[in-house]
């Protein structure tokens, strides 16, 4: 294993993503046990995609995680799949952590009326701090659905609506959540990027190849809106787990 910091951001290269997911997962776990024994409660934020697996699969496995005591949101979905879809982000985390840990509270990006339902998010999103998120970052450098095109360091919202890129939608295609382009929607809902960067702690795991670009311009690039990503140098607690096929400095 290789860390490094850049800036204010700790990086953590390990050998393949199953050693990099329990590395990220077992910190997740870490930070939820000192959060509860501080506040006696927490709020967690989980991203749904194919790079949170071994992460998730850690951290339901630790013990002593008191989920009785966290409420639970989710970061992003997409609008227009039927409420059933298999490839509904809800539907991924309640398979995953939802539906396996006794949590408080979990909120999901569910309803009919995308513009209340951001509306509504925000204000349970904003009625106390988030304590933590778990994240990735994608192909195209984008946190949640913060594609360049439509990312703002400054959004005034925390929740919107956004249309997504096509380089975004391919990597649904990639990543086997969809068969091709023409089946992943264009639009979603989605928290931005002051949202995330609300967060106390951010944990994010990026594995594979296709990753390697986005990488690279996070540790390296300028801190611009061409690769979202690039702003979680300036957070105060960020890490970010990657595996050797994704770092190629």
């Amino acid at each position: 294993m290789f860390r490094t910091r850049v800036e204010q951001l700790v990086l953590e290269v390990h050998q393949d993503r199953q050693s990099a997911g329990y590395a990220a997962g077992t910190l997740a776990a870490e930070k939820l046990k000192t959060i509860l024994a501080k506040k006696g409660k927490a709020r967690v934020v989980f991203a749904a995609a194919p790079s949170q697996n071994e992460m998730l699969e850690t951290l339901v496995a630790v013990s002593g995680v008191d989920w009785n005591k966290i409420t639970a949101f989710h970061m992003d979905e997409y609008i227009g799949l039927a409420g059933n879809a298999p490839e509904r982000f809800a539907f991924y985390l309640q398979t995953r952590i939802f539906g396996k840990c006794p949590f408080a509270a979990v909120h999901l990006l569910s309803g009919n009326n995308p513009q209340l339902l951001c509306k509504e998010y925000a204000q349970k999103l904003a009625a106390e701090p988030v304590d933590l998120i778990c994240m990735g970052i994608g192909e195209n450098g984008h946190i949640a659905f913060n594609d360049p095109p439509v990312a703002d360091f400054n959004d005034p919202q925390l929740v919107k609506i956004v249309e997504l890129d096509v380089s975004c939608r391919q990597q649904q295609v990639h990543d086997g959540c969809f068969p091709n382009l023409e089946a992943v929607p264009k639009q979603a809902i989605t928290l931005t990027i002051p949202a995330l960067m609300s967060g106390g702690s951010l944990i994010c795991t990026v594995l594979g190849r296709r990753k390697s670009a986005a990488v690279r311009r996070v540790i390296s690039g300028n801190i611009a809106t061409e690769c979202p990503a690039t702003i979680l140098r300036t957070h105060k607690d960020c890490t970010v787990f990657v595996d050797q096929d994704c770092y190629e400095p």
